[in-house]
């Protein structure tokens, strides 16, 4: 990922305030004012490089609005926002990458948002895996995602195809996928 995607992600799923951008309540910014902030923070950019990093960001992370005036992360916040999406029914599994290091806790607990405002979830095995090894030796962990949906937990696809959820117990959670 680029030193501007970096620091895009920072601004639009972590800190917008370390740069003063204000995002509104389904964690949209205007494109205008992120620019001037990210100028006055020392990273210009110019509209085009937005829009390019926005095209080719390879796990999608941002999102413009239809009429190019707003952007915002498409999930991964550190700090409660509502992505006003729908709820939906997921697909029967889904996935989980996490560190082998983390499963103690995961078997007493499932999964939580930890420090973000929900569970993120793949459709597939190879994306999970990826996900888990970025924090050390890969886990893929399954949920049965059409249980939870049937006894009444909330499902959101977002932006980026990425499944959230609130949390996943431990109950819908299949541990023989350790890689």
């Amino acid at each position: 990922m680029s030193k501007e995607a970096k620091f895009l992600s920072m601004a639009l799923r972590h800190k917008p305030e370390e740069i003063g951008l204000a995002l509104d309540k389904n964690a949209w910014a205007d494109v205008d004012d992120l620019l001037l902030k990210m100028k006055k923070a020392g990273r210009k950019l110019s509209r085009q490089q937005l829009e390019e990093i926005v095209a080719t960001n390879d796990k999608q992370r941002f999102t413009l609005s239809p009429d190019g005036t707003r952007i915002r992360a498409a999930q991964g916040h550190s700090f409660e926002v509502d992505l006003g999406l729908e709820p939906s029914e997921p697909p029967a599994a889904l996935f989980h990458g996490t560190a082998r290091s983390n499963l103690d806790s995961i078997f007493v607990s499932g999964l939580e948002a930890k420090g973000r405002s929900q569970v993120h979830l793949s459709t597939d095995e190879t994306t999970a895996k990826k996900v888990g090894e970025r924090h050390g030796k890969a886990v893929i962990l399954s949920v049965d995602a059409e249980r939870m949906h049937n006894d009444g937990f909330l499902f959101y696809r977002a932006d980026n195809g990425v499944w959230l959820t609130d949390r996943v117990p431990r109950d819908y959670l299949g541990f023989g996928l350790v890689q």
